[in-house]
């Protein structure tokens, strides 16, 4: 089997600073908000007009919204975790959008932005996080598998499924979302031997946002994550995981090559995770808060607005909207998950197996007559 490799050459970027990836990636839209020359990557966006723009940049103000808020409502104890994406809306509202309703989604726990693009509702974007229930949403009426948390399994979904499509004779693609972390798992390194020995139609999507829980990527990986895909005979594409356009036609060419029968493709986004892993983990134990101060810098949003303003697209009016309709997205986010009814003490037994069997039925038996038991003697009735 040929051995195929990405033909086109980012450039090197002046902006880095040292606390960034020394090695070139994809780049549209400068920090600053200026426009980068890229012939090659441009022409994948170049329907890309300022109405568009406004929509990517909206969408990107929604989902911070619905996560901070959603951190808010974990704060406050109403639900059990929550896994924050601050920082890394541009990777997944860019590659998201690219992406046409027939493709099917193989995410992590932190795709919560791309369930938005998907149109999975709050409440089910709430249910396992408040502990209503084992799965979110129906995946067959979105196309997005409900989310992973075992780390890499998703690409070995993923890998699968778009092995379904081409045995199908379909021009759909699969992508499978994960962190930088994954890239060390065994599932993620079978899933592209799979992907390339059957020229899957599938793109391996990972956000690379530098840590791992609390171990950097320096220390799991000695080279760009990208460079490691070819060896598996995939092509693969860098791209500034902050950059909203930049990721959105990185993404574009993979599906691309994956509808006109090219095989897989790795893209590594390279981005930031502002906040923590989870609501569980505190990340000044092993981050300097300089490295967030310098990714701050880079937000997404901020540089996606500033384009905007800069080409005279965004005026006081329109960011007004934004904002109001954010303020909306988090109360109707909050009253849909206050709303969630408790589950059942037996609940827990239902969607275990697709048919009954009298193993199940009687552990539920004997768990029903325990709770009896703890609720005491009926009316009239000695202990």
């Amino acid at each position: 089997m040929r051995i195929k490799v990405s033909l086109h050459t980012p450039v090197e970027h002046p902006e880095n600073t040292g606390m960034e990836p020394n090695d070139p990636y994809v780049q549209l839209i400068r920090p600053s908000g200026a426009r980068v020359e890229d012939a090659f990557y441009a022409r994948w966006v170049q329907d890309v007009d300022a109405e568009a723009l406004r929509g990517l940049y909206r969408d990107m103000v929604l989902v911070r919204r619905i996560d901070t808020e959603a951190t808010s409502l974990q704060r406050q104890g109403e639900l059990g975790l929550w896994p924050p994406l601050l920082g890394q809306e541009a990777a997944q509202i860019g590659s998201a959008r690219a992406l046409r309703p027939s493709d099917f989604v193989f995410s992590s726990y932190r795709e919560n932005a791309v369930a938005w693009c998907r149109g999975v509702g709050f409440a089910d974007l709430m249910r396992v996080w408040r502990g209503n229930a084992a799965g979110g949403w129906d995946p067959y009426t979105v196309n997005m598998a409900p989310t992973q948390v075992i780390i890499g399994a998703q690409a070995l979904h993923a890998a699968g499924y778009a092995m379904g499509i081409a045995q199908d004779g379909a021009d759909d693609a699969a992508i499978s979302y994960f962190g930088d972390g994954a890239t060390s798992q065994g599932d993620v390194n079978e899933a592209m031997v799979f992907a390339a020995s059957f020229q899957a139609p599938v793109i391996f999507f990972c956000q690379n946002n530098q840590w791992a829980i609390s171990e950097p990527v320096g220390l799991q990986a000695a080279i760009p994550l990208a460079n490691r895909a070819p060896g598996f005979g995939i092509p693969s594409i860098r791209v500034d995981g902050n950059d909203v356009l930049a990721v959105l036609a990185a993404t574009r060419e993979a599906l691309d090559r994956a509808r006109s029968g090219g095989g897989p493709t790795f893209i590594e986004a390279v981005t930031y995770r502002m906040g923590p892993h989870t609501t569980a983990d505190d990340p000044t134990r092993y981050r300097d808060a300089a490295e967030v101060d310098h990714w701050r810098l880079r937000d997404p949003i901020t540089r996606l607005g500033a384009l905007l303003q800069n080409e005279g697209q965004a005026d006081e009016a329109f960011l007004a909207s934004v904002e109001a309709d954010a303020d909306a997205l988090a109360a109707a986010l909050r009253e849909a998950c206050l709303a969630l009814p408790d589950p059942g003490p037996a609940d827990v037994f239902a969607h275990v197996y697709a048919e009954p069997n009298a193993w199940l039925e009687r552990q539920q038996e004997q768990y029903t007559a325990y709770l009896a038991m703890m609720d005491g003697p009926a009316e009239g009735q000695s202990r």
